[in-house]
């Protein structure tokens, strides 16, 4: 890893990876607030009991799990059940790829190659351990970033149609 700043034309590249995450991050967390619709609605409180539950869960997998919790209540019908499942399981299939730009540090090559970045996570295996997984900074990974934000721009979508559909507190 070293300390230097990009080349011009793969600093082009990594402006422009960093305006897209920056995008990512904030549909991200417009979709996420939307959980607080689903914890009032499931948990039969209004909004107000909803947003300080939502704000109480500091992690998005918490408010996922919750959500997911509810809805496999014995008193949810079938219906709503799986739709709010369905919807809490893409969305967490989407954070892989918040979170592994969210939670890594960045090498740029001094011979003007591509950024990297590199994901500042233990992953553990049954027998060892992998570090510092690195993904390559390039038109590929602006294009999966962009393929990310057209899917939360629908789920952002479909998470209202639910809300509605089953009346939770908006």
């Amino acid at each position: 890893m070293s300390l230097h700043q990009p080349q011009p034309d793969s600093r082009r590249t990594f402006d422009s990876f960093l305006l897209k995450v920056g995008r990512l991050n904030y549909t991200w967390t417009n979709t996420e607030s939307l959980l607080i619709h689903f914890i009032a609605g499931l948990a039969g409180c209004d909004k107000e009991t909803g947003v300080i539950i939502f704000l109480t869960l500091n992690t998005s997998r918490a408010r996922l799990d919750l959500v997911e919790r509810l809805a496999k209540l014995p008193r949810v019908a079938a219906e709503e059940r799986e739709a709010v499942l369905e919807l809490a399981h893409e969305m967490s299939s989407l954070s892989r790829l918040r979170n592994r730009y969210n939670h890594c540090i960045y090498a740029f090559d001094p011979e003007g190659g591509n950024t990297r970045s590199i994901l500042m996570r233990i992953a553990d295996r049954k027998k060892n351990i992998r570090v510092g997984e690195m993904h390559e900074i390039d038109d590929d990974a602006i294009a999966e970033i962009d393929d990310t934000l057209k899917q939360l721009a629908d789920l952002n979508m479909r998470f209202w149609a639910v809300a509605r559909r089953f009346g939770y507190p908006l």
